[in-house]
């Protein structure tokens, strides 16, 4: 039997392996944090005023329109969402507060849900804390009108309308 010789490879020590590997990780690892980095020193706050009228019975429907206030320029927002639950009533609120976390306009979009103990109810007003996927943090007041036995923001429906 005829066995091929196998051309000479240099052997690399596994120090010079590592070194070599840990190199390119510290070449690549800055791009990649500039890409993926989150910092909100970078994100900007925006001014968030929009009305939602609400009605239901055990299953709400909520609609509205409002604004964002962003780096001197203003997007009109189209509010809605849907909920299941201890819903009774019909009612409408005014909200106004702040929008944190935005890297841009278009980042206000989706649906919201409650952080930490959601909404406190104050002589006709409450005060709610919300969050999108994007990691946008809506902190709202709001003043009601009407009657609703739940005003729960969670499932709050931002977009930017056109």
């Amino acid at each position: 039997m005829i066995s091929k010789a196998r051309p000479a490879t240099p052997q690399v020590s596994n120090s010079r392996r590592r070194l070599v590997q840990a190199l390119a990780t510290l070449a690549v690892v800055p791009g990649a944090m500039a890409v993926i980095d989150t910092s909100p020193a970078e994100a900007a706050t925006g001014r968030v005023e929009f009305r939602v009228v609400r009605a239901g019975f055990i299953l709400g429907f909520a609609s509205g329109s409002g604004t964002l206030r962003l780096n001197e320029k203003r997007y009109r927002l189209s509010v809605g969402g849907v909920s299941i639950g201890a819903t009774i009533g019909i009612a409408s609120a005014d909200f106004v507060g702040r929008a944190r976390n935005l890297r841009k306009a278009s980042d206000i979009a989706g649906t919201y849900t409650a952080v930490g103990a959601g909404l406190a109810v104050a002589g006709g007003g409450a005060v709610a804390k919300l969050r999108n996927s994007r990691g946008v943090v809506l902190e709202v007041e709001a003043t009601q009108i009407g009657f609703m036995a739940s005003i729960n923001l969670s499932g709050l429906r931002l977009k930017l309308a056109r």
